[in-house]
């Protein structure tokens, strides 16, 4: 998991959110420290392969990086928000959903009754969303 999620949920004071959809839920060192506090919502554990976070760092931010490899070492779904930092995972075989799918699956699994009022929350506090992705997601959650 990539720190973009964590704070927008925290935000919006939705992060009980992702343990009611996710479990166990991983972030790598970096993600811990853009999040800014140890939550006990996350197993912190830093990947394995060092030079794989290193080569990927070129491309991605150090959170997005460390987090890509976690995933692809543990066989994880990864929750990204960034574009490039998407294409990097897809490209590793590293299945990515984004806060916006969280928030679907969330709706759709009846943890939440509607996507709209957090979307709007999100957007209140300044987490960028593009029109396209809120009409998507709004058609995808049948608001």
């Amino acid at each position: 998991m990539d720190s973009a999620c964590l704070i927008g949920l925290e935000r919006i004071g939705r992060l009980d959110l992702l343990p009611a959809l996710l479990d166990p839920i991983f972030a790598p060192p970096a993600v811990n420290l853009e999040f800014g506090s140890q939550s006990a919502l996350m197993n912190v554990q830093p990947p394995s392969d060092v030079g794989m976070v290193a080569a990927l760092r070129l491309l991605v931010d150090p959170g997005e990086s460390e987090a890509i490899v976690l995933a692809y070492e543990k066989g994880l779904r990864i929750i990204l928000n960034d574009r490039k930092a998407r294409e990097v995972a897809q490209r590793l075989g590293v299945p990515v959903t984004g806060t916006v799918g969280l928030l679907i699956k969330a709706k759709q699994e009846g943890v939440i009754a509607a996507v709209r009022p957090l979307l709007d929350a999100l957007d209140a506090n300044h987490f960028r969303i593009s029109d396209a992705l809120r009409a998507e997601a709004l058609k995808l959650a049948g608001e």
